[in-house]
């Protein structure tokens, strides 16, 4: 079962561990994740479902292609990290 973690910048405003979900993909594996804390989706996730402008998403240190279906699959023993990104100049 791939493992979903949410880095501290995220974790201030939600407590919310890491958490190992049965998933085959990004989007199945976030949605395991919102259905036990609900107002975490509005954190990372747009109204359109898509991740925000300022969250990124890695699954095993390469970022996701799919900012916007979250369909990249995910295995078994995979990690998914979820945090907010720096923007600015």
């Amino acid at each position: 079962m791939p493992t979903v973690c949410f880095t501290a910048a995220l974790q201030r405003f939600l407590p919310v561990s890491s958490a190992r979900v049965e998933a085959a993909t990004v989007a199945e594996a976030l949605a395991v994740v919102f259905a036990r804390q609900p107002v975490l989706r509005g954190y990372v996730l747009d109204d359109q479902g898509a991740l925000r402008r300022h969250v990124a998403a890695y699954v095993n240190g390469q970022p996701i292609s799919d900012r916007r279906r979250l369909s990249d699959a995910v295995g078994p023993s995979d990690e998914i990290y979820v945090f907010q990104a720096l923007t600015g100049g």
